[in-house]
């Protein structure tokens, strides 16, 4: 079953989207980004392509030939899914497909329509009898 996790209270989506995605790859995981819109994947992957003073997160637009290759897929659609492992959410409903995913991270900033969809999304997961884990930001930073 998918683990789920949401972290509330996040300042900076993108970089803190970023910062999830250096780890993960550290350990050799596979991460697709669901991200709402063209615009926020391009942004997304200049912040990736940024991230570490001593290197790169590689990333690639689903729809790029080279995506099955890169360890970070960003997608906008959900119609190019090319790996199972780790799924992070930027979108405000729940990705229809997210159950093929070994790991969903939901990402919730602290304003008010970012924290009904997300408690929203969260029983979603809830009624459907997945285990949550929710990591407040404000307070582990």
């Amino acid at each position: 079953m998918t683990r789920v996790e949401f972290f509330f209270n996040v300042s900076n989506k993108l970089q803190k989207t970023a910062e999830l995605c250096e780890r993960a790859v550290a350990k050799g995981r596979q991460l697709t980004i669901f991200a709402p819109d063209d615009a926020t994947g391009n942004a997304l992957q200049k912040v990736l392509w940024q991230q570490s003073e001593t290197g790169f997160l590689p990333s690639n637009m689903a729809d790029e030939a080279n995506s099955k290759f890169s360890p970070i897929v960003i997608d906008t659609h959900g119609e190019n899914l090319l790996q199972d492992d780790v799924l992070i959410n930027l979108q405000i409903d729940q990705p229809p497909f997210f159950s093929r995913f070994r790991y969903l991270v939901e990402l919730v900033g602290s304003d008010e329509a970012d924290k009904a969809a997300a408690r929203t999304r969260f029983r979603f997961y809830k009624d459907r009898g997945y285990d949550i884990k929710s990591t407040d930001t404000a307070v582990s930073n």
